[in-house]
C-alpha cells in the first residue's frame, strides 16, 4: 500500500471512495487521524471536520486544472524529471492566471 511507505502523517484527507476500515486503521496505527466521510449505507457514520475536508476540494480542483494541459493529461514524458518540469510550468501558468489583470 502506498501509505505504508510514507513517513508518519498527522492527517489523511480523502473522499468517500477511500472509506475502508483497513485504511483508517493503518492511519490510526501510525499516529494520524483520518478525515474520510463514511459511505451512506454504513450504519455507524463518522464525523469529518468540514474545514479540513474543504481544503481537499481545493487540491482536487487544482489537479483538474492541471489535466487541461495536454502534455500532463496524456503522459507522453517517460522521465520523472520531465514530468515534474511540465507540472511546474503548468502550475506557474495556473498561478499567473490567478493574478493577471483582466482589464
Amino acid at each position: 500500500m502506498l501509505l505504508a511507505g510514507l513517513p508518519t502523517v498527522s492527517v489523511v484527507v480523502a473522499d468517500r471512495g477511500y472509506d475502508w476500515q483497513h485504511l483508517i486503521d493503518l492511519v490510526t496505527e501510525r499516529g494520524g487521524q483520518a478525515h474520510i466521510p463514511t459511505q451512506r449505507d454504513r450504519k455507524v457514520q463518522r464525523s469529518v471536520d468540514r474545514a479540513i475536508y474543504r481544503q481537499r476540494n481545493l487540491v482536487e480542483r487544482f489537479f483538474c486544472k492541471l489535466k487541461h494541459f495536454r502534455r500532463i493529461a496524456t503522459r507522453y514524458d517517460k522521465l520523472a524529471r520531465n514530468v515534474l518540469a511540465a507540472v511546474a510550468l503548468a502550475s506557474a501558468r495556473i498561478w499567473i492566471r490567478t493574478y493577471e489583470s483582466t482589464t
